[in-house]
């Protein structure tokens, strides 16, 4: 397999888990949003309890009812940060490989660049070589 094949299966392996990170931060920050809006909802809750008599009756099971849901939603939380954690940790690791197998691939490349020089220079000193010969022989010829 190639330098280029691997390089490109790097590149689809990077952004697979760069995909795969986002959807953890979005799932993060939907949680997070979650979170909020359920402190708004208990907010508002306490205050129309405090308000209306009739409510306040109803209000420990709701508060109960939303304490039990804000605690799901901090421990799901804490697992999807937990999973980001380890997402950023292998995306890190799949772009360091990734970089290492560019830098080899630009080491190949600039290796058969300088080679090419050399295979170059050669032809050129042998053409001089030979143009300095034939005249050192017309001249050896003109003069004999």
């Amino acid at each position: 397999m190639s330098l280029k094949t691997i390089i490109r299966l790097q590149k689809l392996q990077l952004d697979e888990k760069r995909r795969t990170l986002a959807e953890l931060q979005n799932l993060g920050d939907r949680l997070k949003a979650e979170i909020e809006k359920l402190k708004e909802e208990i907010a508002h809750e306490q205050a129309t309890a405090r308000d209306d008599f009739a409510v306040s009756f109803t209000y420990a099971n709701f508060a109960q009812a939303a304490m039990e849901r804000g605690r799901k939603l901090g421990e799901s939380l804490l697992q999807v940060e937990v999973q980001i954690s380890i997402a950023t940790d292998q995306m890190a690791e799949a772009y360091q490989e990734l970089k290492r197998f560019e830098l080899a691939e630009e080491e190949r490349l600039k290796r058969e660049r300088d080679k090419q020089k050399r295979k170059e220079a050669i032809m050129l000193d042998e053409t001089a070589l030979v143009g300095f010969r034939r005249r050192q022989a017309e001249e050896e010829a003109a003069e004999g």
